[in-house]
């Protein structure tokens, strides 16, 4: 197997409610190989995002070791770790959260330009993906101009415009319908084959989840 892009040991994670300590992750092991699309499967409430969270570096308090691009984020100070999530990761979320004053274009190229890309550099590579995605004709139009679908993916086209070593979607179909979550998901797969990003994505869609390289199960805050 390649190297992997994203490596977790014994990763935890507790919340405490009153007097109870709830343990959501409780020594998670996870290897995502180079180019590998991975499901993370698992029943709402399983810990799914809790995951997601913690391997994205999107908030403190986890336990354990998270090793991404090579680099062990534990040892990172904030501004390391804000580099390192700008450069090596890219996100989808169940909700598209396009920036409604941009048009579709203007979404991906500004994680480009905030990575330090040129316009020009940017506006290439944001127009080679979103007619990838389908979306050629859609590249002036602002997200309230745009079906579900096609929201979707912008934000597939955003996650993927810094060139991630591994792409986190939690649910990125989840809140649409099943004809066009299906195309969406193909297009996503595709495009992150494409571009040779590994993936990790949440879902509690089994029949979604076999579209993927491989499947992992988080039960009772472990892997099976």
């Amino acid at each position: 197997m390649n190297e992997a892009v994203l490596a977790t040991r014994g990763l935890e994670r507790s919340f405490t409610q009153g007097s109870v300590r709830i343990d959501v992750l409780r020594g998670v092991d996870l290897d995502v190989a180079q180019g590998e699309i991975v499901a993370l499967l698992g029943p709402s409430g399983s810990g799914k995002s809790t995951l997601l969270q913690a391997v994205g570096l999107l908030e403190g308090g986890f336990g354990g070791s998270i090793r991404i691009a090579g680099r062990e984020a534990s040892k990172l100070d904030s501004r390391g770790r804000t580099e390192l999530r700008r450069d090596a990761l890219g996100f989808v979320y169940q909700f598209h959260h396009l920036l409604p004053d941009f048009n579709a274009i203007e979404n991906v190229v500004l994680p480009q330009l905030i990575q330090g890309a040129t316009r020009e550099e940017a506006e290439d590579r944001a127009s080679g993906l979103l007619t990838a995605l389908g979306l050629g004709q859609r590249l002036s139009h602002r997200p309230s101009q745009l079906s579900g679908g096609e929201q979707q993916r912008v934000a597939v086209g955003r996650a993927l415009a810094n060139r991630p070593a591994i792409v986190l979607a939690d649910e990125p179909t989840g809140n649409l319908d099943e004809v066009t979550a299906d195309v969406v998901l193909d297009e996503f797969l595709r495009l992150v084959r494409d571009e040779g990003s590994a993936a990790l994505v949440a879902t509690h869609n089994e029949r979604l989840a076999r579209k993927m390289d491989r499947v992992v199960r988080l039960h009772e805050g472990l892997l099976q």
